[in-house]
C-alpha cells in the first residue's frame, strides 16, 4: 500500500504599494476637488446680493420659467421665444433657466409677438376685442359694458374681476408708457347730455388709472387717460352707446439705463393677421378647459348611495 501523501496548502500574501499606477490616489484627489468646489460655491452664494440668493433658492424649489412656458405655451412657440432671446439677449436667455414663475412677467418684455398674443388670450380670453401687437406696444378693447353701468361710472359687478385680469398683464411692465382711452356716446346718459358724457368718460378714465397705478411693480412705468365722447346718430347701434376702454401699453424710448428696448418680433414671419392669432388662440384655451373640466367630472368619485 503507497504511503498517503501529506496536504501541503501555500498561503500566497501579495501587498501592494501606492504607485505611479494605482487608482487610490486618484479618489482621494476627485474628493479633495469636489470639497474644494464646494467650498468656492459656498463663498461665492454668500458674496451675491439678495436677489439672486433668493432667485437660486427658487430654482430648487419652483418651476423655472422655461418649464413654465413649455407646459402653458407648447414646445413650438417656447422654442421660437429661446431662440429670438438668445439672438437679441443672451444673458436674458440664461437668465430664463433660473428665473422662478411667481414674478410678473413684463409683457412687453416678451420677445415674441405670438407668445405675447398667447399671454393675453390666457389672461383675458374673448373679453378683450380688437387686439393689436406690434413691435413696440400692445393695444385692446373692452365693452364698458363689462365694467361700468349703463351710462355712470359705476363699476359693473365683474368690474373687479377683470380689472385682476388687467393688472396681471400691466403690473410686471417696466419702461412703458400705459394709455387708458374711455370712449362713450352721448345717448348713453340722461338727456343725451353731452357734459354729463364727458363727465362719466372722466370718471372711468380716473377710477382705471387708479386702479392699474397702485398694482405697478416698477417705477419706470406712467399712466395716462384721455375721455371721448361722441355723438350716436344711428339707433341700430344702441347696444353700443356704453362705449369701450381702449389700453394701450407702448416701450418708452429708451430704458432706465439708456439702452433702446428690444422690440417683439416673429422668428419666422407672421402669415396671420394679430387678431385671427389670438381668437386662435383663445379657441384653443376654451377647447382645453372643457376637456379638462369634462375630465375631471368622469374621474369624480361617485357616491354611494
Amino acid at each position: 500500500m503507497a504511503e498517503k501523501q501529506p496536504i501541503i496548502v501555500v498561503k500566497k500574501i501579495t501587498v501592494q504599494q501606492g504607485g505611479a499606477h494605482g487608482g487610490s490616489w486618484k479618489v482621494a484627489f476627485a474628493d479633495f476637488m469636489t470639497a474644494m468646489m464646494a467650498f468656492f460655491l459656498v463663498m461665492w452664494l454668500v458674496s451675491q446680493s439678495d436677489q439672486v440668493k433668493k432667485n437660486i433658492s427658487d430654482y430648487f424649489s419652483t418651476p423655472s420659467i422655461i418649464e413654465y412656458n413649455f407646459s402653458n405655451y407648447g414646445v413650438e412657440l417656447t422654442l421660437e421665444k429661446l431662440f429670438l432671446d438668445l439672438i437679441n439677449e443672451p444673458l436674458k436667455f440664461f437668465q430664463a433657466f433660473i428665473t422662478p414663475t411667481d414674478f410678473t412677467p413684463n409683457i412687453l418684455g416678451m420677445g415674441s409677438k405670438k407668445i405675447v398674443l398667447h399671454h393675453l388670450a390666457d389672461q383675458l380670453g374673448d373679453l378683450a376685442q380688437n387686439v393689436e401687437v406690434n413691435g413696440d406696444e400692445i393695444v385692446f378693447e373692452i365693452s364698458a359694458d363689462q365694467l361700468f353701468a349703463m351710462g355712470s361710472s359705476s363699476p359693473a359687478d365683474q368690474f373687479v374681476g377683470i380689472m385682476e385680469k388687467i393688472k396681471g398683464i400691466s403690473s410686471g411692465l417696466e419702461d412703458a408708457n400705459i394709455y387708458v382711452d374711455s370712449l362713450i356716446y352721448d345717448r348713453s346718459v340722461k338727456g343725451s347730455n353731452p357734459t354729463l358724457a364727458k363727465n362719466v368718460a372722466e370718471a372711468r378714465v380716473d377710477l382705471l388709472s387708479q386702479k392699474i397705478q397702485s398694482s405697478l411693480e416698477h417705477p419706470t412705468v406712467d399712466v395716462y387717460g384721455k375721455s371721448e365722447v361722441k355723438v350716436a346718430r344711428d339707433e341700430s347701434k344702441k347696444k353700443d352707446f356704453n362705449g369701450k376702454i381702449i389700453f394701450r401699453f407702448k416701450q418708452k424710448d429708451l430704458t432706465k439705463d439708456g439702452r433702446k428696448p428690444r422690440e417683439l418680433d416673429d422668428v419666422f414671419g407672421s402669415s396671420k393677421k394679430e387678431e385671427s392669432v389670438y381668437n386662435n388662440f383663445v379657441k384653443q384655451l376654451v377647447d382645453r378647459k372643457k376637456k379638462n373640466s369634462s375630465r375631471d367630472s368622469r374621474e369624480m368619485p361617485k357616491k354611494s348611495l
